[in-house]
């Protein structure tokens, strides 16, 4: 399904049915969060944790300087360590872009935690792969 907003109206979002198979709901949601802010990057995981919790397919994909944040939030006693841990062990994080995550020297931390990194286009996660796989895409 496929969710669309209609600008200066209500956000009922107004839907496509029948863009993949989803979870409960048929709702596939590809989550990319790029900016390194604690509070932003806790807003993606918060979303991908509301979203699973409501039945639907979701990913999240950590790029750009968000990377860091991969390494940071091992350190149980920073800002948002758990919700990370949660989203983490729910299996949420689809994958961390290889690019990024090299250029920020959390490679080591990447694969510490067993989580996958992603190339496929020119060493960073491909958003048009989500998009053919019928995900709608968001950005933090």
């Amino acid at each position: 399904m496929l969710v669309r907003y209609l600008p200066d109206r209500d956000l009922r979002p107004v839907t496509q049915p029948g863009i993949g198979p989803g979870d409960k709901t048929g709702r596939r949601v590809a989550l990319f969060a790029f900016r390194e802010e604690p509070g932003c990057f806790a807003h993606a995981l918060l979303n991908a944790l509301d979203m699973k919790l409501r039945g639907w397919d979701v990913k999240l994909v950590i790029e750009g300087d968000a990377t860091k944040q991969v390494s940071l939030l091992r350190n149980e006693t920073k800002p948002y360590a758990r919700l990370y841990l949660r989203v983490r062990e729910m299996g949420l994080i689809d994958c961390v872009c290889k690019a990024c995550a090299t250029k920020n020297a959390v490679v080591p931390a990447v694969i510490e935690q067993g989580l996958r990194l992603c190339d496929e286009m020119e060493g960073h996660p491909s958003v048009a792969r989500y998009i053919e796989d019928g995900y709608e895409v968001l950005t933090f």
